[in-house]
């Protein structure tokens, strides 16, 4: 599965690292609609990619 920040960012969000405490990160994602649609779009491709084939329900 991609890196889910990666799609975010990808898809046009700003993804900001809020603070760290240890080896835990705090991020925030910010954008308009429609980068998340397309972060929501992207993030159901690659979920499909990774189910197996007897399993898919598109």
């Amino acid at each position: 599965m991609p890196d889910i920040i990666e799609l975010a960012r990808a898809a046009g969000l700003a993804v900001v690292l809020d603070g760290r405490i240890g080896r835990q990160e705090y991020q925030s994602v910010s954008g308009p609609i429609s980068a998340l649609q397309r972060f929501a779009d992207a993030y159901h491709r690659a979920a499909l990619e990774h189910v197996p084939e007897g399993e898919k329900h598109d």
